[in-house]
């Protein structure tokens, strides 16, 4: 069934996602977790990211050395990921190794051994991850923005989770989190490549089919009501250069608006897409606050952007601003370029040039094997994967009064956090909150 995807349920609730590519003689393999930091509270926020880790430890059948080794040799690449709403691994091998990766991740969902001076190594590890990442400004004033955007919504967190529960988290409450959420029920295991499906259910049904259900996990988090006011975030710290963060709250990706708010961030700050490994790449310097700041001299560069989510997030806009020149400035700047959006319908001409960028920045994030599989479980994270089917289909729908609409309702100032960081050279960082 070469370009269709089969995809079946277990007995034990497990999704499986099939989709045949033979094109090269390869085979991704993705498991899907239906667990981040969205699942997470005080005091143990960061716990899925560190589960994460844990899973490279090892298992009694696959000591964390014999896979190191394993997989480089037969040829094949493994990673794994921990976001908001998901957290995911993956190999991509040679379609004739791909047995490793099967049993691998079956005997992993159960058998992952969490030994107790492991933990305490990781600890160090992600203690130093931490702390290296919060020398970064961008960071610093990210998880400000993050924090100051939401007051009870878990996305309130860096996944990464607060420092203060990093050091008193234990091993019990690693391995609890572990056994609560890696159950067949709450996963979703899809492959794209060179196989036959029907041949590859099978195999799947006897390496999968025999792991039991668990009680179904806890996902507490509900969506926080619109921010009223809006709320301003200034840091101060080393460096030469000033940034500046606008973060307003953004619709969940299986909204309507997702679409519609997509085309105007292509208008405003340029095309990005949501394929974590990208793919291609397309110039943002015919978006509107491009022209209006960079090459205005406001700013050195400007991004945007939003992510796919279960709940509704954030859409930010990230200007690195021009040392000779005031955020103030790029500020007013982005302000008047969001009203002329809110006054003023875009011509259909430059709908279409947004659309085409965002079309063609999706197709290059979704051409090859590894990404066809990836976006076979992503989707099903934040909506099914007939969102990734129409997605092209339901850009093309949106219309110039679409762009105006969803520029008033979420960009309208109270509904943003406004961010600054300002270098101070060597001298003590502070943080304050108006």
């Amino acid at each position: 069934m070469p370009n269709s995807v089969l995809q079946t349920r277990l007995e034990n609730g497990l999704l499986v996602q099939l989709k045949e590519i033979h094109s090269a003689p390869l085979i991704s393999h993705w498991v899907w977790y239906r667990v981040g930091s969205r699942d997470e509270a005080r005091p143990r926020t960061g716990l899925s990211h560190w589960v994460e880790h844990m899973q490279f430890k090892g298992t009694p059948t696959y000591p964390a050395s014999v896979l190191d080794k394993t997989i480089p040799r037969d040829g094949g690449i493994w990673n794994a990921f921990t976001y908001l709403d998901w957290t995911t691994y993956f190999e991509t091998m040679p379609a004739d190794k791909i047995e490793l990766a099967l049993d691998l991740e079956a005997d992993r969902m159960f058998h992952s051994l969490f030994d107790p001076q492991e933990v305490e190594s990781e600890r160090t590890v992600i203690i130093s991850e931490r702390e290296g990442s919060e020398n970064e400004p961008l960071f610093r004033l990210g998880e400000a923005i993050q924090n100051a955007a939401f007051d009870h919504h878990p996305y309130h967190t860096e996944v990464i989770g607060e420092k203060e529960d990093l050091h008193t988290i234990t091993r019990d409450d690693l391995y609890q989190h572990y056994r609560t959420y890696y159950v067949p029920n709450n996963a979703v295991v899809a492959l794209a490549g060179d196989f036959d499906a029907e041949a590859m259910l099978a195999r799947l049904q006897h390496v999968y089919a025999v792991l039991p259900a668990g009680p179904p996990p806890p996902h507490p988090a509900q969506p926080e009501p619109p921010l009223t006011a809006e709320r301003h975030i200034e840091l101060t710290g080393p460096g030469q250069t000033t940034y500046l963060q606008l973060s307003y709250r953004a619709p969940a990706a299986a909204e309507d608006d997702f679409f519609a708010l997509t085309v105007l961030d292509s208008l405003l700050t340029g095309p990005t897409g949501l394929n974590m490994f990208g793919g291609g790449g397309i110039s943002n310097k015919t978006s509107r606050l491009y022209r209006n700041l960079v090459e205005r001299e406001l700013a050195i560069s400007v991004n945007g952007g939003m992510q796919a989510t279960l709940d509704p997030f954030l859409y930010d806009i990230t200007i690195t601003i021009h040392p000779d020149k005031s955020y103030h400035q790029a500020l007013a700047a982005i302000d008047q370029e969001i009203q002329a959006l809110q006054d003023h319908l875009v011509s259909s001409d430059e709908i279409a040039r947004a659309v085409k960028q965002a079309r063609a920045l999706f197709a290059y994030g979704s051409e090859n094997i590894t990404n066809q599989a990836f976006w076979l479980g992503y989707a099903e994270m934040f909506a099914t994967y007939a969102w990734f089917e129409q997605y092209v289909e339901r850009l093309q729908a949106i219309t110039p009064a679409d762009v105006q609409r969803v520029a008033q309702t979420w960009l309208a100032s109270h509904r943003r956090v406004t961010g600054v960081y300002l270098p101070q050279g060597d001298q003590p960082e502070e943080t304050q909150e108006e």
